[in-house]
């Protein structure tokens, strides 16, 4: 019987269909070009230390460009490797407090890098149910056997690891991008150094705010520089640049650097961007007090907004999350806010694990006082029914 050869024209018909039910669960996602300079108050970037525009980041950007040039040219094994980023890694290292330190062009590689590099086939990874993507995907890719675990549950963790014989990994964020809840690290790393498995920890949301002035959730823990822990952050939140990096014992990062696909086959870290990288990190060292004040920030948000009868989770780090009645309606409260003039961030599914939808707000450290007055009365005057219980 003859095959059916499709029309050329009918080969993508079923994203007509995909597009349609996207529409009418109000999952549609668009991409909306930010001007140079807003007339909105931004509370949806991930600027926690607002240093993405200091005249010093900036600095850094331009002159690390105009030395080292636009583009990183190749692969860090190849020529994208300059002794800009190697100080980048040094200072960065020593700062967190870890043995050294490997930065890759995004976040989201560094998580790849790291999952995929230490798990393999026989691996055990233990996984927490409310990891970022790339958690998810570091998993997927490496091959190993995973085991996604309740949320914050050291106890499950632990009895996960203790069915495994060989080589075991637990990963988890520090602090959940979602609700800006902080994980049990502390359980966490005693579930791991007593099955002899290794924890990874993702700080993307932990540096620059939490720990001794803003070296990360593992410093605050007193697990940085365990012999036993591997942490991977960015470079795009509290240090206003773009990047990622891995730390952790020596011979891991040397591991990574001979193994991890992501740091081999990609395009290093272009120059501008270690640059601003490397300046936000010395400015950071110089004002500690950066990391206390988005904290600060992030209280009063959450208190004045649940004082108004929103629910909110309570923030650990910098994200304060405002849960809304439905993905449409978080969608709409979120149009509200941006024609009202101030920018949230609006997670939905497939974004929210639990598949509540929410307006995501950013604690920023440099944010005034009457800023703070004027989001909140925002976000209360334009919260839909059924957002408040009151």
């Amino acid at each position: 019987m003859p095959q059916h050869t499709p029309d050329p024209e009918d080969v993508f018909a079923w994203i007509d269909v995909a597009e349609s039910e996207r529409e009418q669960a109000g999952l549609v996602r668009t991409l909306r070009p930010r001007p140079a300079v807003s007339p909105l108050l931004d509370l949806a970037s991930n600027d926690y230390l607002g240093l993405s525009r200091h005249p010093e980041t900036i600095r850094g950007a331009r002159e690390a460009a105009e030395r080292w040039g636009a583009g990183a040219t190749g692969s860090r094994l190849v020529t994208g490797t300059t002794e800009l980023h190697e100080e980048l890694e040094r200072e960065l290292a020593a700062f967190c407090g870890f043995e050294a330190a490997l930065v890759l062009s995004s976040g989201y590689a560094a998580n790849l890098a790291a999952v995929t590099a230490l798990g393999g086939r026989g691996t055990l990874v233990v996984s927490d149910a409310g990891n970022h993507a790339s958690i998810v995907d570091g998993c997927r890719l490496s091959r190993a056997e995973t085991a996604v675990i309740p949320h914050s549950d050291p106890d499950t963790a632990r009895k996960t690891l203790a069915t495994h014989e060989g080589r075991a990994l637990l990963v988890s964020d520090s602090v959940f991008s979602v609700d800006g809840d902080a994980a049990p690290l502390a359980g966490y790393a005693a579930a791991c150094r007593d099955e002899g498995a290794a924890l990874i920890v993702d700080d993307a949301h932990g540096l620059g705010v939490l720990g001794e002035g803003g070296r990360g959730a593992l410093h605050a823990a007193g697990l940085a520089g365990a012999p036993h822990v591997v942490a991977t952050l960015t470079l795009s939140k509290s240090l206003g640049s773009q990047g990622g990096a891995v730390l952790g014992p020596a011979k891991v990062i040397r591991h990574l650097v001979n193994t991890a696909r992501t740091f081999i086959f990609d395009t290093g870290l272009a120059p501008a961007a270690a640059g601003a990288a490397l300046a936000s990190l010395r400015l950071l060292q110089r004002e500690p007090e950066r990391a206390g004040r988005a904290r600060e920030v992030a209280d009063r948000l959450y208190g004045r907004l649940t004082a108004s009868g929103l629910t909110a989770a309570r923030p650990d780090a910098a994200v304060v999350s405002v849960r809304a009645p439905s993905a449409s309606a978080a969608l709409r409260w979120a149009a509200d806010c941006r024609e009202a003039g101030l920018s949230v961030g609006c997670f939905r599914p497939p974004s929210v694990p639990d598949g509540i939808s929410r307006l995501r707000l950013t604690a920023r450290a440099d944010l005034t006082g009457e800023e703070i007055d004027r989001a909140v009365g925002t976000i209360l005057r334009t919260a839909p029914a059924g957002a408040t219980d009151r």
